[in-house]
């Protein structure tokens, strides 16, 4: 038993020991990973929500598993049908339920979700994070798919722009190139309509495009209506008249062309067309079904995957272009000519449309400290190069090229199993729309997805279903953006529109 002056002494050293303790400096570990004999990430978990795949949600399923592993945080991915996930996101974050706590969307919708102050500034977290490696990707989609009033909202995980597919054999045997203009287009598909490209003796298609209303069929009339719409550059916009803020997408000649090429492609396509989505079309495709094609950069490595019939037979080609253009004063179609189109290539004007922007990622502005940063850790561990390089080889992820190492490395894609002339022809057509100085940025203004989602969709849908006329269609489609654009003010929307258009590339 110990006397007083043992108790005083054991207090003393007790005392010691805790005072060291205390002093010790703490034992440090890689960011997002908890330090040795702690379990703070445990306590953590990142709610994601993205749109029903397997693409997108395939990849951010994947990795999140492995994030897991490496720190402990664990990650939930919710879907829903892409027609809904608009709204779902906006709902969550207006209602204040936050369910969620990372977003995984087109970056276009950002402009909804950051001016009400919903979604986290990431540009301090930008800077001071590594492994994001953020000068790596292109500035493009830095601009464009991740920032806002120069401010950075969502971690790019994807690039996207339309291009035109084209079987390599199919035009060999037709003696014909690749489409140059719509008028190439609609000519190749009604040559090659009718052959047999897959071996089984049947007659396959000309041309498989996805027209299913609510999906994501919308954004291909604009790939088309780009060429006869926008001519002088990326600043001149291809949607609205930058003086009045009048839709291109009504009563002119230009958009009435488009949508008659558009209209005229179902000719030349599945029976079954109206009713495919994306996800269709690529199946067709992969199949040697089709002999050309419009859709993202999905196309290009879903050729090279297991099963495809169609690996070393696939090119792609910038958007098709016209060799007429809208005259918005008159709102005639008039021949390209020096002043007309003075990006022309061969007197044909290409205005290359960077559909959707690519999917990003964007953090819950109401979401803990705690949870934001192993959010932001999250989609900086997907979106850097270790582990983006290779999920953008995959066609099954839907990630598309947006890194710079990614368009300057050809070995990644020919490891991934793409021969070096289609590796070549791949980037090089996503390039060449990149680079376009009349690139055709995406819409971008206030309640985009109205414009474009519900009343551009319905009136397309309803056109190409044969229960509108085509007189009927541009009038549905212009009252209906005027109207929203009446409903939101439209000085409000002009300005936007307008600051929206300067992109670094």
């Amino acid at each position: 038993m110990l006397n007083k002056r043992g108790i005083n002494l054991l207090i003393v050293l007790v005392a010691l020991v805790a005072l060291i303790a205390g002093c010790a400096a703490p034992v440090s570990a890689p960011a997002g990973e908890a330090a040795p004999g702690e379990q703070p990430a445990a306590e953590v978990t990142i709610d994601v929500l993205t749109f029903t795949g397997p693409q997108i949600a395939e990849p951010l399923q994947r990795r999140g598993a492995e994030f897991t592993e490496r720190t402990g945080i664990k990650v939930n991915v919710t879907v829903v049908p892409f027609s809904d996930l608009y709204q779902k996101i906006l709902t969550d974050l207006a209602t204040g339920t936050n369910a969620f706590d990372v977003y995984v969307f087109a970056p276009q919708w950002m402009v909804d979700y950051v001016e009400p102050g919903y979604l986290e500034p990431l540009t301090d977290r930008v800077a001071s994070n590594a492994e994001l490696q953020w000068d790596d990707i292109a500035p493009f989609f830095r601009d464009f798919s991740a920032s806002y009033k120069g401010e950075i909202y969502t971690v790019p995980l994807d690039g996207d722009f339309q291009m035109v597919y084209y079987r390599t054999d199919v035009l060999e045997e037709l003696g014909m190139e690749p489409p140059q203009t719509w008028e190439d287009y609609l000519a190749i598909a009604e040559a090659a309509h009718g052959m047999d490209m897959n071996g089984d003796g049947e007659g396959d298609y000309g041309s498989c495009i996805s027209k299913k209303r609510a999906a994501q069929a919308y954004w291909m009339v604009s790939s088309i209506a780009s060429a006869y719409l926008q001519s002088q550059g990326t600043a001149q916009g291809g949607f609205f008249d930058l003086d009045t803020f009048k839709p291109l997408y009504g009563d002119n000649e230009g958009f009435r062309k488009a949508l008659e090429v558009y209209k005229a492609t179902t000719q030349f396509g599945p029976p079954e067309e109206l009713n495919l989505d994306v996800g269709d079309t690529r199946g067709l495709w992969t199949a040697g079904r089709c002999a050309l094609s419009i859709d993202w950069g999905d196309i290009g490595t879903l050729a090279i995957a297991e099963g495809s019939q169609v690996n070393g037979k696939t090119g792609a080609v910038i958007l098709p272009g016209s060799t007429q253009v809208l005259d918005r004063a008159t709102g005639k179609l008039v021949p390209c000519d020096a002043n007309t189109c003075p990006y022309a290539v061969d007197g044909v004007n290409h205005a290359p449309f960077a559909a959707f922007g690519g999917w990003s990622g964007a953090i819950n502005a109401a979401s803990d400290d705690a949870t934001k940063d192993a959010a932001f850790n999250y989609l900086a561990y997907v979106s850097a190069p270790e582990q983006s390089n290779v999920d953008v080889t995959i066609g099954a992820t839907g990630f598309n090229p947006y890194r710079i190492s990614q368009f300057e490395n050809l070995d990644l894609w020919i490891e991934a199993g793409m021969t070096e002339e289609a590796a070549n022809l791949y980037l090089g057509a996503i390039k060449a729309s990149l680079e376009s100085p009349n690139m055709v940025l995406d819409l971008r203004v206030p309640q985009n997805q109205r414009y474009q989602q519900v009343v551009l969709d319905t009136a397309i849908s309803q056109f190409l279903a044969g229960e509108l006329t085509l007189d009927e269609t541009v009038k549905a489609v212009e009252a209906g953006w005027e109207e929203i654009t009446e409903e939101l003010g439209r000085d409000t929307q002009r300005a936007a529109y307008l600051a929206s258009l300067g992109v670094t590339r």
